[in-house]
């Protein structure tokens, strides 16, 4: 039985990642609530094993390191976050910048977590890692699609537009919530999708 791959974003309304230098919007766009941070937690309670790419588990360790400032990272999920066995997978990094329970893993991706979801056995997780979860998306490794839509519009601050790239995919509806009165949390499982005219 092969371990379930869950691909965990956060998302503006208009489909951003993160927003640039223009931005004043703050960690989870200032929308966070009790909710929110109580259900991350509750997921990251579980057993399971987070996969990162390079680019986004330094941008992690600098922002949840000893020397990040930022409020958000002490809320309990991160830290809990910070605190899992954690995959990094790079051909460039050659120390784990700190991360309490990290391995650092060379080649690619897709052959990485197909070995990954074979020999877990607990779940899988990754939270961000844009490209690397395109990659695996299109390989058919990623098992759900955790999409946590915060409510804001970032037409001018947007950066890292999430599936920028990505190929076409049909989307079955696992799960739905809503926290705090305003924040969506849908978790897909996606198909690729086979057009007709292909």
């Amino acid at each position: 039985m092969t371990a379930t791959y869950t691909f965990d974003i956060f998302t503006s309304v208009d489909g951003f990642g993160s927003y640039n230098e223009k931005g004043d919007w703050g960690g989870y766009w200032g929308k966070q609530g009790p909710e929110l941070l109580e259900h991350r937690l509750d997921q990251y309670r579980e057993d399971q094993r987070l996969v990162l790419g390079a680019t986004s588990f330094r941008q992690f360790a600098e922002m949840l390191g000893p020397d990040g400032g930022l409020p958000e990272t002490r809320d309990p999920w991160v830290q809990r976050f910070r605190n899992l066995p954690t995959t990094v997978i790079s051909n460039s990094l050659d120390d784990t910048l700190g991360w309490p329970d990290a391995t650092i893993v060379r080649g690619d991706a897709v052959e990485v977590v197909a070995r990954l979801k074979e020999e877990s056995e607990v779940p899988l997780r990754s939270h961000g890692s844009l490209s690397m979860n395109r990659a695996l998306l299109a390989a058919g490794l990623v098992d759900r699609v955790q999409v946590t839509i915060f409510p804001v519009i970032t037409g001018r601050s947007g950066s890292d537009p999430i599936f920028r790239g990505a190929d076409d995919f049909d989307l079955e509806l696992l799960e739905t919530r809503t926290l705090d009165g305003r924040t969506q949390e849908l978790v897909y499982r996606p198909t690729l999708h086979r057009s007709s005219t292909r």
